[in-house]
Protein backbone atom coordinates (compact mmCIF):
# COMPACT_ATOMS: atom_id res chain seq x y z
CA UNK A 1 0.00 0.00 0.00
CA UNK A 2 1.73 3.53 -1.14
CA UNK A 3 0.63 6.48 1.32
CA UNK A 4 -1.03 8.42 -0.38
CA UNK A 5 -3.68 5.13 -0.07
CA UNK A 6 -3.87 5.85 3.73
CA UNK A 7 -7.22 7.24 4.75
CA UNK A 8 -5.52 8.90 7.68
CA UNK A 9 -3.06 10.37 5.66
CA UNK A 10 -5.70 11.81 3.36
CA UNK A 11 -7.67 13.54 5.99
CA UNK A 12 -4.28 14.88 7.34
CA UNK A 13 -3.58 16.23 3.73
CA UNK A 14 -7.09 17.76 3.74
CA UNK A 15 -6.50 19.26 7.29
CA UNK A 16 -3.49 20.91 5.56
CA UNK A 17 -5.12 22.64 2.60
CA UNK A 18 -7.91 23.93 5.40
CA UNK A 19 -5.08 25.54 7.27
CA UNK A 20 -3.67 27.10 4.09
CA UNK A 21 -7.26 28.26 3.05
CA UNK A 22 -8.20 30.18 6.47
CA UNK A 23 -4.74 31.41 7.60
CA UNK A 24 -4.25 33.70 4.18
CA UNK A 25 -6.79 35.58 5.91
CA UNK A 26 -5.06 36.63 8.90
CA UNK A 27 -3.07 39.45 9.71
CA UNK A 28 -0.26 40.29 7.61
CA UNK A 29 1.96 40.63 10.79
CA UNK A 30 1.07 36.59 11.67
CA UNK A 31 2.97 35.96 8.68
CA UNK A 32 5.89 35.01 11.28
CA UNK A 33 4.31 34.04 14.27
CA UNK A 34 1.35 31.92 14.43
CA UNK A 35 0.57 31.36 10.35
CA UNK A 36 3.98 29.94 10.20
CA UNK A 37 3.64 28.06 13.05
CA UNK A 38 0.02 26.62 11.80
CA UNK A 39 1.00 25.50 8.30
CA UNK A 40 4.58 23.53 9.71
CA UNK A 41 2.68 22.06 12.29
CA UNK A 42 -0.10 20.90 10.10
CA UNK A 43 1.93 20.22 7.36
CA UNK A 44 4.32 17.99 9.65
CA UNK A 45 1.31 15.60 10.54
CA UNK A 46 1.04 14.69 6.81
CA UNK A 47 4.49 14.44 6.07
CA UNK A 48 5.59 12.42 9.28
CA UNK A 49 2.94 9.40 7.84
CA UNK A 50 4.73 9.84 4.72
CA UNK A 51 7.60 9.40 5.93
CA UNK A 52 6.45 6.50 8.78
CA UNK A 53 4.89 4.42 5.81
CA UNK A 54 7.71 4.68 3.86
CA UNK A 55 10.06 3.05 5.88
CA UNK A 56 10.29 -0.86 6.42
CA UNK A 57 10.19 -1.23 9.75
CA UNK A 58 7.35 -1.03 12.39
CA UNK A 59 9.44 0.56 15.00
CA UNK A 60 10.44 3.32 12.70
CA UNK A 61 6.80 3.84 11.20
CA UNK A 62 4.99 3.88 14.76
CA UNK A 63 7.99 6.38 15.41
CA UNK A 64 6.69 8.84 13.21
CA UNK A 65 3.06 8.58 13.90
CA UNK A 66 3.58 9.49 17.36
CA UNK A 67 5.61 12.65 15.88
CA UNK A 68 2.97 12.83 13.63
CA UNK A 69 0.32 12.88 16.60
CA UNK A 70 2.56 15.84 18.71
CA UNK A 71 2.22 18.02 15.49
CA UNK A 72 -1.56 17.30 15.58
CA UNK A 73 -1.66 18.44 18.65
CA UNK A 74 0.34 21.73 18.08
CA UNK A 75 -1.94 22.18 15.49
CA UNK A 76 -4.98 21.94 17.53
CA UNK A 77 -3.37 24.56 19.36
CA UNK A 78 -2.72 27.00 17.55
CA UNK A 79 -6.08 26.73 16.08
CA UNK A 80 -7.78 27.35 19.26
CA UNK A 81 -5.79 30.10 19.83
CA UNK A 82 -6.51 31.73 16.27
CA UNK A 83 -10.13 31.34 17.17
CA UNK A 84 -9.64 33.41 20.47
CA UNK A 85 -7.68 35.75 19.01
CA UNK A 86 -10.63 36.20 17.12
CA UNK A 87 -8.25 35.30 13.78
CA UNK A 88 -10.81 32.48 12.90
CA UNK A 89 -14.66 32.71 12.78
CA UNK A 90 -15.94 30.08 15.65
CA UNK A 91 -17.76 28.52 13.01
CA UNK A 92 -14.33 27.54 10.82
CA UNK A 93 -12.84 26.49 13.98
CA UNK A 94 -15.32 24.09 14.36
CA UNK A 95 -15.67 22.60 10.58
CA UNK A 96 -11.44 22.44 11.11
CA UNK A 97 -11.49 21.11 14.75
CA UNK A 98 -13.78 18.37 13.23
CA UNK A 99 -11.09 17.50 10.35
CA UNK A 100 -8.00 17.67 13.15
CA UNK A 101 -10.54 15.17 15.62
CA UNK A 102 -11.00 12.81 12.94
CA UNK A 103 -7.24 12.78 12.26
CA UNK A 104 -6.62 12.21 16.04
CA UNK A 105 -8.76 8.92 16.26
CA UNK A 106 -7.31 7.23 13.06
Amino acid sequence: MQWSDLRVWKQAHALVLEVYKITSFFPKSEIYGITNQLRRASSSVAANIVEGQSRHSTKDYVHFLYTSRGSLEETRYFLLLSRDLSYLPTESYKRIEAIALSVSKM
